[in-house]
């Protein structure tokens, strides 16, 4: 079992950990490795499937990202180690630098992920120099020297991998080996052709934005500048002044997106990683670019570590697996091996500084969710970030990331183009569901019950209104793909195949208070039956959750009755004919079976054009999802409505008993919406 917190302290308050929490809990992560060292130790190969590069390259992975772990550890004591772990690893680096040896390790030109844990091995010996590089006979220095500098010239995607050759190259010259000005020039170009507004950075020239801008696209350079004789030269002091701003601005942005509960955001590729989500943190503590106080940096990250601990992680057998909480091997990529987790470590660089260090010293702070209720745009993402202390859940509404560029023809990838993501729930991950989304999607059903995708879409904008109120619209001709096979490698995009178009689509969230109002206005030649189906949030529990479709609401309550995903239909209001007696019309859902025609006489204004929804229902999976055996996520549907009308529900994730805000009505009026809200407030909404 993982020695955990007995309860909160007087420097820790709000999560108990203080650093001997981490150490031990770093200790046990490493003792638990023993079993699975290789005789001379340069490969650690963990239980579980290999990756699609093989055993070799499987167990190099386990040896470099567990010696992360062991560097920190180690460094963070000034080069005290009574558990011999370098000795441990300086025998495995000996080993696999050789190339005559049978645990001789494939070369970076040789296996493209030899490039990435060749960085980890480099970084890791630049931080404990004193105590490892420097102590290591000439001949494995040489070895190790003539292994990594099989990285200089070789070609590199142009994403995050750009700084692993940029750490092992400048480890080569620290060194006295070769290196290549010319590769680092071309790396840290590519890395300027990654930044975006406000200090985010896209893993690729596609609008791919997940945590690998927080634990490898801002945790590398300043690293870098922090570790190596660089700056001045490789990186003049500018450059480095710039990415300490992008690093600070960012890290106001992470916190946000922090779960009361210390659950960073299911969203993108490699959750496997889990705490790995703190590392950006420890950067801006490690080299002083940060803006957040020591105290909420580091109750910021021990929330992030805590929320894993007490869910199982690592499991008895002290090892991390493949999964979110608990195992859950689908979760898996192609490049995954046994040894992938381990990147985790990177969540532990705090371990690098000292006791005395104030992020170690100072009393803990609350999370920005804990203080006051949440909203803000990130406007690199796209996203409307919301959150409220009554639940502590942090909601993220999309209208800008998925992992494609503008145009794109492929399925939505789950992890990426959803409407919603939050720290509570988490899309399903395989089943049926991946290639026909129900969750947080607008989607349209051809006549045989497929559902289009929207990946490729166009960001509209995203804004704040006045009162606490965001809005964001996106659009894009939706289409259907005819999935071909299963990508040989698959690095978190939707998938491709033969697709048809379909009309364009136009998707409005105005959010208040944790509460979304969604719109959706379909534009398209006339002539072919579609329906429209709009999902909620997925819920998932060990047991199935219980369901409850009433007039005009669908319900789901997890099992333990703690989460409760909420859409209820909102139908339009005579204000639209009284605003503009030429407004688009708004159709409002409702429940099965009835249609809006005796609500418009209600309203007493046909201007108003509503019209119901005829369906609403609860599509149920099981298997589905790493949070839970059970996962329920709430649709309501209708035929596409003629042209110009607008359908609208609220969309609600809410824990515990806290309240949502109700919008009372929502009125179109010539070129969007105006909701009125339960308080009367208002917000107007172009759909342009």
């Amino acid at each position: 079992m993982t020695l955990l917190p007995d309860a909160p302290s007087t420097l820790s308050p709000y999560t108990g950990w203080e650093r001997h929490h981490w150490a031990a809990y770093a200790d046990r992560l490493l003792a638990a490795l023993d079993p699975y060292r290789s005789p001379a130790g340069a490969r650690i190969l963990l239980p579980g499937p290999n990756s699609s590069y093989g055993p070799d390259s499987d167990g190099l992975e386990g040896f470099a990202r567990t010696f992360l772990l062991a560097g920190f550890r180690v460094a963070g004591e000034q080069g005290k180690d009574p558990g011999g772990l370098l000795e441990r690893y300086a025998e495995g680096l000996a080993a696999g630098t050789d190339p005559h040896h049978p645990e001789a390790w494939p070369r970076p030109d040789e296996l493209g992920q030899a490039k990435v844990e060749a960085a980890s091995v480099a970084l890791i010996l630049q931080l404990t120099r004193p105590w490892l590089w420097d102590r290591l006979d000439s001949g494995v220095r040489e070895r190790t020297v003539a292994w990594l500098a099989t990285v200089i010239g070789q070609p590199y995607p142009p994403i995050n991998w750009v700084w692993f050759r940029i750490v092992v190259e400048s480890f080569l010259r620290e060194a006295g080996g070769p290196w290549s000005a010319a590769d680092i020039e071309e790396d840290l170009a590519v890395h300027a052709s990654l930044r975006r507004a406000d200090g985010w950075l896209s893993d690729g020239q596609e609008r791919a934005f997940d945590h690998y801008t927080g634990w490898a696209l801002h945790t590398y350079p300043l690293l870098w500048t922090a570790l190596f004789d660089v700056t001045g030269t490789l990186c003049p002091p500018a450059l480095r002044r710039e990415w300490e701003g992008d690093l600070g601005r960012y890290l106001d942005d992470a916190v946000r997106l922090t779960g009361a509960d210390g659950s960073p955001l299911m969203q993108g590729r490699s959750l496997i990683y889990r705490f790995a989500a703190a590392a950006p943190l420890w950067t801006g503590a490690f080299t002083g670019a940060s803006r957040l106080s020591p105290g909420l940096t580091r109750r910021a990250a021990s929330g992030v570590l805590d929320h894993f601990a007490r869910r199982g992680v690592p499991g008895d057998d002290g090892l991390l697996t493949m999964g979110w909480h608990g195992p859950w091997p689908a979760m898996r990529q192609s490049y995954s091996g046994p040894g992938s987790p381990y990147w985790a470590s990177k969540g532990m660089l705090g371990l690098a500084l000292p006791a005395d260090h104030p992020v170690w010293t100072a009393v803990e702070e609350p999370l920005p969710v804990e203080c006051a209720p949440q909203a803000g745009v990130v406007a690199a993402p796209g996203w409307l970030v919301s959150a409220r202390p009554e639940d502590g859940i942090v909601t993220v509404l999309n209208h800008g990331t998925d992992h494609a560029r503008p145009g794109t023809v492929s399925t939505d990838a789950p992890l990426y183009a959803r409407l919603g993501y939050s720290t509570a729930t988490v899309p399903p991950l395989t089943g049926p569901t991946v290639d026909d989304p129900v969750d947080n999607t607008v989607a349209l059903l051809d006549a045989e019950g497929r559902a289009s995708h929207r990946t490729g879409f166009e960001p509209s904008y995203a804004t704040e209104l006045p009162h606490g109120v965001l809005a964001a619209v996106s659009t894009g001709a939706v289409h259907w793909v005819d999935v071909a096979d299963e990508p040989d490698h698959d690095h978190g995009s939707g998938r491709t195949g033969t697709s048809s178009e379909g009309p364009r689509v136009t998707v409005a969230s105005v959010v208040r208070d944790g509460t979304e109002v969604r719109l959706v206005r379909v534009d398209g030649p006339p002539g072919r039956a579609f329906r429209v189906r709009l999902g909620g949030w997925p819920l998932a529990g060990d047991r199935r959750p219980e369901t409850e479709i009433g007039e005009d609401t669908v319900r789901v309550t997890a099992t333990a009755g703690d989460l409760t995903s909420e859409l209820r239909g909102l139908t339009g209001s005579e204000e639209a004919g009284r605003m503009d007696s030429g407004a688009a019309g708004v159709t409002g859902f409702e429940e099965a079976g009835r249609t809006g025609s005796d609500q418009a006489a209600r309203n007493g204004s046909a201007r108003a054009r509503v019209t119901g929804f005829e369906e609403a229902g609860v599509t149920v999976e099981q298997g589905t999802s790493p949070l839970g055996d059970w996962t329920a996520v709430p649709w309501l549907a209708a035929p596409v409505p003629g042209p110009g009308l607008v359908l609208a529900a609220r969309v609600a994730l809410t824990r515990g008993t806290a309240a949502a805000w109700g919008a009372a009505t929502v009125s179109a009026y010539g070129g969007g919406v105006v909701v009125r809200w339960g308080d009367g407030v208002e917000s107007v909404v172009p759909l342009a």
